[in-house]
């Protein structure tokens, strides 16, 4: 189904009477019954889901007592796995993340709000996330719509940064890298497979055709061709969108529960609240396409006034220095 025929308030044909659907967050959330994802989903039933999760960007299915291959199943429904390369991947399935956080192990910087793997040229379309031991309390995830914070912009601040793109990296695993030689040049060798990519500021979602925002503080570095102050600017008031409430979705997890994120349309934040209490979590990440960009990219010249030429401008009169002889 395209945008073009998509109709948020159609709960029960979203459904298809395949499941059933209720809706638990103003901008995103619902929660899902009456299927058993032990067994093999019909195609019917496969595309509802589809829709339901563009429709409401998280999609939560309590009481599912499924296994790693269930969990893999399910995520290819939708697409092809991806092998995150940073991540806690099980050594037999290298598309299954595995997340036992517990006194030893604390959890990586996933309470930073974020969109999953944008430093790569095609980041993950959704991410399912089934927990098996929860803590006793703390452990949430929260979401946030970020077509929700889009809509929510003035009419000056939507135009202003329609067409903008920013870059992306992997800056928070660089740190996982030894300053040894060895440790450097494997860096290297990662800098190499995953440069630093552009993805347009607002993208379009393919199936709801919702103008979404597209950066986040734990991967984007810089809006492209803007001045850093006015990028730095521009984007620390995006990210604190996220941090308004009525934007999020605060999900509470329960043991044996399935929760799919759509990626394209969603930022979410796990809340660091319960170490050293154990928390044991399974993860599969569905491949995605580039994102789509909502508006034309805007023209660099009207991005970035010079007082100075840049030295870039120059390279071939400028005075040559020691690391170039």
């Amino acid at each position: 189904m395209t945008y073009a025929s998509f109709n948020p308030e159609l709960d029960p044909e979203i459904a298809g009477g395949q499941f059933s659907l209720r809706r638990v967050g103003t901008f995103a959330g619902a929660e899902i019954t009456g299927l058993d994802l032990t067994r093999p989903l019909e195609k019917q039933t496969v595309e509802a889901l589809k829709l339901a999760h563009a429709s409401y960007g998280v999609l939560v299915f309590p009481d599912q007592k499924i296994n790693a291959e269930d969990l893999k199943r399910f995520g290819r429904y939708f697409g092809e796995l991806s092998v995150h390369p940073f991540s806690t991947n099980a050594a037999d399935s290298p598309e299954l993340i595995v997340y036992d956080n517990k006194e030893g192990n604390p959890p990586a910087p996933t309470d930073i709000w974020h969109t999953d793997e944008t430093f790569r040229v095609a980041p993950p379309m959704g991410t399912a996330l089934c927990s098996k031991i929860i803590p006793e309390y703390g452990g949430d995830t929260v979401f946030a719509s970020m077509s929700a914070v889009y809509e929510g912009l003035s009419d000056r601040w939507q135009h202003f940064i329609n067409g903008l793109e920013a870059v992306h990296d992997f800056k928070p695993f660089r740190g996982l890298f030894s300053q040894d030689v060895a440790g450097i040049q494997k860096l290297r060798m990662f800098e190499d497979m995953y440069p630093p990519v552009t993805h347009p500021l607002v993208s379009l979602h393919p199936i709801t055709g919702k103008k979404c925002i597209f950066v986040n503080p734990q991967f984007t570095m810089y809006i492209k061709g803007m001045a850093e102050d006015e990028s730095r600017t521009v984007l620390e008031m995006l990210y604190q969108k996220t941090l308004i409430h009525e934007y999020q979705y605060r999900h509470r997890w329960q043991p044996n529960m399935l929760v799919f994120w759509d990626n394209r349309c969603m930022q979410h934040s796990a809340i660091h609240d319960y170490y050293p209490l154990r928390r044991l979590m399974e993860r599969v990440t569905i491949q995605g396409t580039q994102p789509l960009p909502a508006y034309p990219a805007a023209d660099a010249s009207e991005l970035r006034r010079y007082l100075m030429p840049p030295l870039s401008a120059f390279r071939h009169t400028a005075q040559k220095r020691q690391h170039e002889r």
